[in-house]
């Protein structure tokens, strides 16, 4: 079971193509101009099966991709990790947002690593308002990262995504 803040349906921004991106609930890092500060507090979001999702992201058929944004998805590592697992065996794409780096993440809890290692891209790092910018794509600031997930985790060590998809090369 998820606590979550919200799902958007036909995302445009948090992720190449039609995305579902779904908001966890409950942040720890609270990054300074943070634009989902409603999705900081614990406890007060919508309970929601993880089963229950996987139907709501097939209900749009041109959906091809889901991000997990937040609040902060690897707070509630397990159940991301659960529905990630669903998402992959249905044939979407799987990204999610992170405040804590790919290396915070390769030192976390066990359902952490578990999650990572159901996803494909990992957007990491905290908000950092003095490097925000517009013209980067799908982040916030530019001491973010795309990483490829897998060749990450073979080389042990973070490995940003050369995909064009990803880049806003298209």
């Amino acid at each position: 079971m998820l606590e979550l803040s919200g799902i958007l349906s036909d995302s445009i921004v948090d992720g190449p193509g039609i995305r579902t991106t779904i908001f966890s609930q409950g942040c720890p890092h609270h990054c300074p101009g943070c634009h989902n500060p409603e999705t900081w507090a614990f406890g007060v979001g919508t309970p929601m099966e993880e089963e229950r999702l996987l139907e709501i992201v097939r209900e749009n058929p041109l959906c091809r991709g889901v991000t997990f944004s937040g609040g902060e998805p690897f707070a509630q590592a397990a159940g991301f990790a659960r529905l990630a697992k669903l998402l992959k065996a249905a044939g979407y794409e799987v990204a999610s947002y992170s405040g804590y780096t790919f290396e915070q993440l390769l030192q976390g809890t066990k359902e952490q690593r578990e999650l990572l290692e159901q996803i494909d891209i990992l957007i990491d790092g905290p908000f950092v308002l003095a490097q925000k910018s517009l013209e980067i794509s799908f982040r916030g600031s530019r001491n973010q990262r795309i990483l490829d997930v897998k060749k990450s985790l073979e080389a042990g060590k973070a490995v940003e995504t050369t995909s064009k998809r990803w880049l806003g090369e298209y």
